[in-house]
């Protein structure tokens, strides 16, 4: 068993990077996106090709994720882990704890932000299509279209970062306590399991792929639950 969050989404995506890895719904705005495996790697190795190339960080540096789940902060998530930095989290009105060296924030938290010491500052939208922040605020590059100039494949240290072992050891932990195994497609409700290691380390570490739900609708949930072919639900 891999301990380098690296190794375990490439290991995630191995046997069929074509197949839907990430599928993400939002039931508020009826957005719904699909990721394979190899789409999914695209964006993380862009991502990690940012924090490098642009912001000039190196293993061990920070990083602040104001974000809730979604497809995007996978992206981001996974960059961050894959550059091996150290990933510092913010529920909302959660004071900042120490200054970091590059801070992603939502749109909706830039408020919050501000009381964050950072180096770069990257707002996400998180809109439909991947769509640009329409007023990008003050001291804020716009992360979607920032990274889109990046490359697409990004070799991780094999060292591991300084939160791979912990945070695999959990992933492993909660994979087996939610009932996620092989194979599983696993359907999350965003607002119940907001921590990083449930919606998206626990099923990667276990080889199943995830329909993640933002603003999840009830009524739509036996439906689709069929279409989706879910074999585990975390609602």
């Amino acid at each position: 068993m891999t301990e380098n969050i690296a190794g375990i989404f490439a290991a995630a995506i191995a046997a069929d990077p074509t197949r839907p890895l990430l599928t993400w719904y939002d039931d508020a705005t009826g957005d719904r996106t699909e990721l394979s495996g190899a789409t999914l790697a695209n964006w993380v190795a862009k991502t990690a090709n940012l924090l490098v190339d642009s912001a000039g960080l190196a293993p061990g540096d920070s990083a602040g994720v104001l974000l809730p789940p979604h497809w995007q902060t996978a992206a981001v998530l996974l960059g961050c882990w894959s550059a091996k930095l150290e990933v510092t989290g913010g529920r909302p009105g959660e004071p900042a704890s120490r200054p970091v060296d590059v801070l992603f924030a939502a749109t909706d938290r830039v408020t919050e932000a501000a009381a964050w010491s950072a180096g770069d500052r990257y707002a996400l939208a998180l809109a439909p299509l991947a769509a640009p922040v329409r007023d990008l605020p003050a001291g804020f590059a716009d992360y979607v279209i920032e990274v889109r100039g990046h490359g697409d494949h990004f070799n991780p240290d094999p060292q591991d970062g300084p939160q791979d072992a912990a945070l695999a050891a959990r992933a492993a932990q909660r994979a087996t306590e939610l009932g996620i195994g092989a194979g599983d497609r696993v359907l999350v409700d965003a607002a119940r399991y907001p921590d990083p290691v449930d919606w998206l380390l626990a099923p990667l570490h276990a080889g199943a792929s995830l329909v993640l739900c933002g603003h999840l609708d009830p009524a739509r949930l036996p439906d689709r639950a069929t279409t989706e072919k879910v074999t585990v639900q975390l609602t």
